[in-house]
């Protein structure tokens, strides 16, 4: 029976859970964020035969600006699953040549964004943590949720949304038209899972 008040995805939200899997009802659809999380961490596996269509749907959502942001939040979660170099996930170069020439442009800034970071964070003198902390998460959520907000330097070092808000602050430099304190705030307006 259908629940009268539970609005059905619609659009792009319908179409990306649709071909990575995402059982109806399983998922807000109605939360970007979470849309984008749950399609990209079934994208970025290794065994997902849906990837290269998941990708092409995403290309063609940039032919509307007002997807953009989305679309920059749903490559950002996939680059940071590969950062992990789990045998689960494709490599960032396994990912890559999937991309349409929009998304290659968007994937690009992204990863510029987070080696920006990486430079900033070192040069503050703290030391970063291992990322062998949340890789080892065993609850789906909690893991979901800390591998697409954190990405795994190639020292092992783990980079997170924190990272991208301090150094947003202090140099004021965000993803153009994507800013992570956004993102933060909206995170943190949810809850806890």
């Amino acid at each position: 029976m259908r629940l009268p008040w539970r609005r059905r995805p619609v659009g792009r939200s319908q179409r990306l859970l649709d071909l990575a899997g995402v059982k109806p009802g399983s998922v807000d659809d109605t939360d970007d964020l979470e849309v984008s999380r749950q399609v990209a961490f079934r994208a970025a596996r290794r065994d997902h035969g849906a990837t290269a269509e998941i990708l092409a749907a995403v290309e063609e959502l940039l032919e509307d600006q007002a997807e953009y942001g989305f679309v920059v939040a749903f490559l950002e979660n996939l680059q940071n699953l590969a950062s992990h170099r789990l045998d689960t996930f494709r490599p960032l170069d396994g990912i890559r040549p999937l991309l349409g020439p929009r998304s290659a442009i968007c994937w690009d800034t992204v990863g510029d964004f987070w080696s920006a970071v990486a430079d900033w964070r070192a040069g503050t003198g703290v030391p970063l943590e291992s990322s062998a902390r949340i890789l080892g998460v065993e609850n789906e959520q909690l893991r979901m949720l800390l591998w697409t907000t954190n990405r795994t330097l190639a020292t092992g070092e783990k980079l997170g949304l924190a990272d991208a808000v301090r150094y947003e602050k202090a140099v004021g430099s965000p993803i153009p038209g994507y800013s992570h304190i956004d993102v933060a705030l909206r995170i943190a307006a949810q809850g806890p899972a």
